[in-house]
């Protein structure tokens, strides 16, 4: 099952090399991993989707809390979330099919950032589903390059007080 974690840390150089050499000395698979400055410059926020049991999940949430630039960590696990993932993707652009492509576009509400004489480069935004679903669409014509950010996630303005977050340390 996937399941989306938040881990709030230090903006600091070595951080994610941290972060990432405690997945794998412990084997777990990292499915999606984004990272970015938040509003406050001495803090940046990895969103990281997991597969893997409760357990697994558990000890992951568990073991990066332990990882000393980690200041907190929230589990989504239950939350209603705005989750959206970023691609640009490039994708044949024959004469004879660019209303169909061009229709596709439109119909997921993406936009066309960059046009070749035999590639159209475009961006689309949205949950997982919508990403790969655009993707299964435009195979047909001839799928040249893909580059995705990964999942980001935030969770909806809740209905009742809840805390979710586990401090480091």
């Amino acid at each position: 099952m996937k399941r989306t974690l938040s881990a709030l840390v230090q903006n600091k150089p070595g951080v994610l090399a941290h972060v990432a050499q405690m997945f794998a000395a412990r084997s777990f698979n990292i499915d999606s991993l984004a990272v970015g400055r938040t509003e406050d410059p001495n803090l940046s926020r990895m969103t990281i989707v997991v597969v893997g049991d409760d357990a697994t999940i558990e000890q992951v949430r568990k073991q990066l809390s332990k990882i000393v630039p980690v200041v907190k960590v929230y589990d989504f696990t239950g939350e209603s979330l705005v989750e959206r993932d970023l691609m640009l993707i490039k994708v044949a652009f024959p004469p004879e099919k660019r209303m169909e492509i061009q229709a596709i576009v439109e119909m997921f509400q993406a936009k066309v950032v960059d046009i070749g004489s035999k590639f159209v480069m475009v961006e689309v935004t949205g949950p997982e589903e919508k990403i790969e679903a655009f993707i299964n669409v435009c195979r047909p014509y001839g799928v040249k390059d893909v580059v995705r950010t990964g999942q980001i996630a935030m969770p909806r303005h809740p209905q009742r007080p809840r805390d979710n977050s586990h401090d480091a340390k």
